[in-house]
């Protein structure tokens, strides 16, 4: 699946969200959304949780 289709999906959603459930249901399933796009990265190995903890100076050997 393509990111513009996943990326339609999500916007759809949150639409849907935004239009039945008001402003906070939007709110949520945003960051449930980003939430679930993070643990699926990390799950996927494109992301290191120590990125997250280690200084910004610190340069990757």
């Amino acid at each position: 699946m393509s990111l513009a289709v996943i990326g339609m999906i999500a916007g759809m959603a949150l639409g849907f969200a935004g239009y039945f459930g008001g402003f906070g249901a939007f709110l949520l399933v945003a960051a449930l959304g980003a939430v679930g796009f993070f643990v699926g990265r990390f799950l996927e190995g494109d992301l290191d949780v120590g990125d997250f903890f280690r200084p910004r100076d610190e340069r990757r050997r």
